[in-house]
């Protein structure tokens, strides 16, 4: 039988992104929540008080402070709970295979039977996975939890992401007023513009085109902002 080889180009050119090492979603998350919540917030607050900037500024760093760390102890807990739920559900089949290894290999075979495999390969490749315990149950995992065992999400990766890109993006509507802005004008501006761009760099990892995604992030962060804005100039004046 001739020896077959992936060509050099192949070999160069195919390459995966990561899309299960439990940062980009927290990341994605992370900043667009920070940057939508605290322009929200900040423009809630210049519509609904008269007494100077520095009062939407304590706002604005109050809510980058309580979101980011919010934020990263929701991402942990809930990453974390995921992988601990992975981890019962790896012994379990762990457990099945030591019990039950013929019972298993039948089911595997069963498996690539169900996918197109030939019976008799299918047969073969089930005992030669199941000739070593630990390929076998990385093998089990795989076909039937759909997970990688040696790739879960890393909880502590999740929380750190969500927590750092959180706070990036609600920096950036709280700048202006930093710098001395007194109305919401250059913070609508400046939210306006990274919620564009922040949407046209997710396009990168996704199969969306970048004016699409941009456009999509600018509406949705705009129209939150405008609600909170109106809700503001409503109830703002009944407190003073």
């Amino acid at each position: 039988m001739t020896e077959r080889r992936v060509s050099a180009e192949h070999h160069g050119d195919h390459r995966h992104r990561d899309v299960n090492g439990g940062w980009l979603r927290p990341a994605v998350f992370g900043a667009m929540d920070g940057l939508v919540s605290n322009f929200a917030l900040i423009a809630g607050m210049d519509g609904g008080t008269t007494s100077g900037s520095q009062f939407v500024v304590l706002a604005g760093l109050a809510g980058l402070a309580a979101g980011a760390f919010s934020m990263a102890a929701g991402e942990y807990t809930s990453v974390a709970s995921q992988r601990e739920l992975a981890r019962a559900e790896i012994e379990v089949e762990r457990l099945e295979i030591e019990r039950h290894p013929v019972d298993e290999e039948i089911e595997l075979a069963e498996t690539y039977r169900a996918k197109g495999l030939a019976p008799d390969l299918a047969d073969k490749v089930a005992e030669q996975f199941h000739t070593d315990p630990d390929q076998a149950l990385g093998e089990h995992v795989r076909e039937e939890l759909g997970i990688d065992p040696d790739d879960l999400p890393n909880p502590v990766v999740a929380a750190v992401s969500s927590f750092v890109c959180f706070a990036v993006g609600a920096f950036v509507p709280l700048l202006p007023y930093l710098l001395g802005a007194a109305s919401v004008l250059p913070a609508l501006i400046l939210s306006l513009t990274a919620l564009f761009a922040a949407g046209a760099v997710v396009s990168r990892v996704t199969s969306r085109s970048w004016w699409y995604s941009g456009l999509r992030q600018l509406l949705l962060g705009g129209l939150a902002a405008a609600l909170t804005y109106f809700v503001g100039t409503l109830v703002g004046p009944g407190l003073g």
